[in-house]
């Protein structure tokens, strides 16, 4: 059996010292907003779009690459981070694997309105960094949602 990839993109979008987290449905575990890329999507257009339609939310990315363009090309916002996560695992094989561009957002509210067929707001919860590290949640979501809350102080 082969593996198979798809490429995803993940948000953690801060407000006032806290990230959102949500209840996924089939995973059965809290994540951020985030979803597969779309074709003739970039990335870090995922994310934003995933952000939007799961929270309702504005997010403006942090980023931290220098703008750099020509008449033939441009910087594209990088990632914070670039994940392998494991879908679907068997025995002795990996079935399934999402390549996960992670990035950091903030967002001017936390009045969470998902548009009509996602999870609804009730789903969703916002975590300081602390209540990240005694949460029952994975330890890259723990990680990454404290440095995308520290970041955001930082910005």
């Amino acid at each position: 059996m082969e593996t198979t990839r798809h490429f995803t993109a993940t948000v953690y979008v801060v407000n006032e010292g806290a990230t959102a987290l949500h209840a996924h449905p089939g995973l059965g575990i809290r994540l951020p907003p985030g979803g597969h890329v779309d074709r003739d999507e970039l990335p870090h257009e995922t994310a934003l779009r995933e952000a939007r339609e799961e929270t309702g939310l504005d997010p403006t990315l942090l980023t931290d690459h220098r703008e750099i363009a020509s008449e033939t090309s441009r910087a594209v916002p990088r990632p914070r981070h670039l994940m392998l996560a494991d879908v679907n695992r068997f025995d002795d094989h990996v079935g399934h694997q999402h390549i996960d561009h992670v990035y950091f957002a903030t967002v001017d509210s936390r009045a969470i309105a998902p548009d009509d067929g996602e999870e609804p707001a009730a789903a969703w919860d916002w975590y300081t960094a602390a209540e990240l590290r005694a949460a029952d949640v994975d330890e890259d979501v723990c990680a990454l949602g404290t440095e995308a809350i520290e970041t955001a102080a930082a910005d």
